[in-house]
């Protein structure tokens, strides 16, 4: 019997879970859920979990850059967090999640495994973190000493659907798997269509799914192997943590793309994560990175860790964004300390492009390091001249430019005493499409600002990312369209400026390679391929 028919099983979705205080846009919208979950499936069957909606996430206009004005920026798409061998799995995997809430913010989710009833158990939901777990007894539905759990945004352009929120549970010929995933593969649309011209049927539009049906369909022994025969198919960056009833599985790409570190907790729990800030809340040392290409094994009964080769090395191309942007400042990324990159970004801008100015600022709060290193090397006096609010969502504004405008002022506000008939040095990570960044520059004009000298801790953005971060097209990239000039000129600052790639290349030393930097240099890794769908016939 083929691979693809041997584990046949039907669904056994459950309605998702809809509280008493549910809104009718809520409804709406799970029932849609309820019946797009509906069909049988041939391969595997993705198991039904508790599922939390946020009305705030509802709309259509979630990644449309047209009406969402929080698209300026390129965007981390995922983070992952993991622990095992705790009682608290569940309350720490929710911290963890927290932490990391600045890696997506549209929808989070957490699975748990419980030895003694020998299942998982899943909540997931749209929304922040904290929407979804605001009941208490989204927590105490997820009992067990082990849990996986994910943050995420959806690709540029797609609906944030409940579907597509992970970790995903799914139920197989051996039992239950749960996985969440932190990149993007590159040749998800090729393994979907081939695996669906072998009888699979997809229950979702993310390219995770592929990789559980990968291992559903593999007839190798034991898991470790299967997931070993899934990774060897995939293409792309992928840091993933699979859940079993007794065992997590850590795994990251040859490539090294996103990361993955592994931390221990004093009573000896493992935790995973995306970024050690979410080891340091927990209250787990940092023992060192997944590497690239590494499956890493930890088995419930004796907490003992195994390893094994993914495949063959490859040249580590580890993201260079986290370091510009991505990552908090307190965590180390790649070995690095993120707030000390920034810094040397800073101070490397202001030895590249000085400037006469009475004061240095920041865009907040990603800015804050890079404008402290300008500051200190050029010597010109620091200022928070921006105050960024916090208490803010994201901006689903009307489309007229005047009241678009106005929304920046609900992030971010001048600090008239310290731009009033000042020269003012503004230093921001990137720019991306360069609509925040004209607005920013209008923002300090208005409060008095007598010049206003852009500065980029990043070389210009000229590509889009295929490797896990949501970026814009090329053709709405404005340093792809414009140069240097052309772009100061459209943002309306006095002089602007980026920090060169050869002066980002010497930073990083002999390091340099290790890194990628397609997003400036259009040097893919691994280069995005377009496959043809296959038409089905009548």
């Amino acid at each position: 019997m083929a691979a693809t028919t041997s584990f046949t099983s039907s669904f056994t979705m459950e309605p998702p879970h809809v509280s008493s205080k549910t809104s009718p846009l809520s409804l709406r919208h799970l029932a849609f859920s309820a019946k797009a979950f509906s069909l049988p499936s041939p391969s595997l069957s993705l198991r039904s979990q508790p599922r939390f909606f946020s009305p705030l996430f509802a709309s259509h206009t979630d990644t449309n850059p047209f009406f969402n004005d929080d698209f300026d920026k390129p965007r981390e798409e995922c983070g992952v967090f993991g622990v095992i061998g705790d009682p608290d799995a569940a309350s720490l995997c929710y911290l963890g999640l927290q932490k990391l809430q600045h890696r997506g913010e549209e929808g989070a989710g957490i699975v748990a495994g419980d030895p003694e009833s020998n299942k998982l158990q899943a909540v997931t939901g749209l929304g922040l973190v904290t929407d979804v777990f605001a009941s208490p007894e989204s927590l105490k539905s997820l009992p067990g000493t082990m849990a996986i759990g994910h943050v995420r945004y959806s690709t540029s352009g797609a609906i944030a659907a409940l579907k597509n929120v992970q970790p995903f549970l799914a139920s197989y010929r051996f039992g239950q798997l749960a996985v969440c995933h932190n990149g993007n593969l590159l040749n998800h649309d090729k393994l979907k269509m081939e695996l669906e011209s072998r009888g699979s049927i997809f229950n979702t539009s993310s390219d995770t799914e592929v990789i559980l049906h990968l291992i559903a369909a593999s007839t190798s022994r034991p898991l470790l192997s299967r997931i070993i025969e899934a990774c060897e198919s995939l293409e792309g960056a992928y840091s993933l943590l699979f859940l079993t009833s007794s065992k997590l599985y850590a795994v990251r790409d040859p490539f090294g793309f996103r990361p993955l570190v592994l931390g221990r907790r004093p009573n000896g729990a493992l935790v995973f994560a995306s970024e050690t800030c979410a080891l340091d809340l927990v209250d787990a040392k940092y023992l060192r990175e997944i590497n690239p290409g590494e499956v890493a094994m930890v088995d419930l009964k004796d907490m003992s860790i195994s390893s094994a080769c993914l495949m063959p090395p490859k040249p580590r191309k580890a993201c260079i964004f986290e370091h510009i942007y991505f990552a908090l400042p307190n965590s180390i990324v790649y070995g690095r300390a993120v707030h000390e990159s920034r810094l040397a970004f800073g101070e490397a801008l202001a030895e590249e492009s000085p400037v006469q100015a009475d004061v240095v600022i920041p865009v907040p709060d990603s800015g804050f390091f890079a404008a402290l290193g300008y500051s200190q090397a050029s010597g010109i006096p620091f200022g928070q001249g921006l105050l960024r609010s916090h208490y803010v969502g994201r901006t689903f504004i009307q489309p007229e430019q005047h009241i678009r405008d106005l929304s920046v002022r609900l992030k971010l506000s001048p600090v008239g005493g310290v731009l009033e008939g000042k020269s003012v040095v503004v230093v921001d990570d990137s720019i991306v499409r360069g609509t925040t960044s004209s607005k920013i520059v209008r923002l300090l004009r208005d409060a008095g600002a007598r010049e206003v000298h852009m500065r980029i801790a990043s070389p210009p953005v000229v590509g889009s990312c295929y490797y896990g971060v949501d970026t814009p097209s090329e053709g709405e990239l404005i340093s792809n369209r414009m140069d240097t000039a052309g772009v100061c000129k459209q943002i309306g600052s006095d002089t602007l400026a980026f920090l060169s790639l050869s002066k980002l290349h010497n930073l990083l030393g002999d390091e340099a390679p290790a890194f990628c930097d397609a997003c400036f240099s259009k040097k893919y890794p691994v280069p995005p391929r377009k496959y043809e769908k296959v038409q089905e016939e009548e």
